[in-house]
């Protein structure tokens, strides 16, 4: 299947927080724009997270330890394992969930 991001419905996650939500039938790929200034509250769920960092300058503290995440960096996330993040600047990321989020579904 192809799918265009332009053609996909925005889903806000949080405030500053948007997304861009493709699912298939095991995983959730979320394209996220997040404004600077806006944090993502602490959080953990069941699903195994990859977050690609695209562009910006995101803080995020996975399982109490917090890094500078910049373009390129990737951060994966076991199941379960508490997450934050804080972005410092205008950030664009790809995060990956397996299985796939029924909750994000619209």
């Amino acid at each position: 299947m192809f799918i265009k991001t332009a053609d996909l419905s925005d889903t806000v996650i949080t405030k500053g927080y948007t997304a861009k939500i493709v699912h298939t039938e095991q995983m959730t790929i979320a394209h996220v724009t997040i404004e600077a200034g806006h944090d993502l509250p602490e959080h953990h769920h069941v699903h195994e997270q990859v977050t690609n960092v695209l562009s910006g300058e995101l803080e995020m503290t996975v399982g109490g330890e917090t890094h500078l995440c910049t373009e390129g960096t990737v951060v994966t996330i076991p199941s379960n394992v508490p997450h934050s993040a804080r972005a410092l600047t205008d950030c664009f990321v790809v995060d990956v969930f397996q299985p796939a989020r029924s909750d994000f579904k619209q």
